[in-house]
């Protein structure tokens, strides 16, 4: 199963939509799935303020975990993984329209009367799977670009 598969998958089973695309990768970084979910369960519904998707943060995560720096003096790295994190967040917000949890929902958790809304309408089971799919897709295809960049 492709990750993108396996992170609507694991959405659909209950988990957070941050640790569902973190996940999804984190095998095939050396973490196992366990810990990744423990990593990015305070991640979900844009940081439980509607903020930052929480599919984008998972896919962060996972360009931090591939990319980052592990020193301060790695400049190398930490410029290399911004340049990733911006070129994944534009192509997510092209495609999505935004990275934020309320604006791809339309409501704002924070208040009750919208979060009732979402809840009624049931966007959390119809926006919140697609947001998962694509920011895993978009990850997916990324890494593949950098990797076949890093040989040539």
């Amino acid at each position: 199963m492709d990750n993108a598969k396996k992170a609507v998958a694991a959405f659909s089973q209950g988990l957070n939509c941050a640790q569902s695309v973190f996940s999804s990768f984190s095998n095939d970084l050396g973490v196992d799935e366990k810990t990744a979910k423990k990593i990015a369960g305070s991640f979900g519904s844009g940081m439980r303020y509607g903020e930052v998707c929480g599919a984008v943060t998972g896919a962060l995560m996972v360009i931090g975990l591939k990319y980052g720096a592990s020193t301060a003096e790695d400049v190398e790295a930490k410029a290399d993984t911004n340049e990733k994190t911006v070129e994944f967040l534009d192509a997510f917000k092209a495609e999505n329209g935004s990275i934020l949890c309320r604006d791809l929902l339309g409501y704002d958790i924070l208040k009750e009367h919208e979060l009732a809304i979402i809840k009624e309408m049931g966007l959390f089971k119809t926006i919140c799977p697609k947001m998962v799919e694509s920011a895993s897709v978009i990850l997916e295809k990324k890494l593949g670009e950098w990797e076949a960049d890093e040989r040539k």
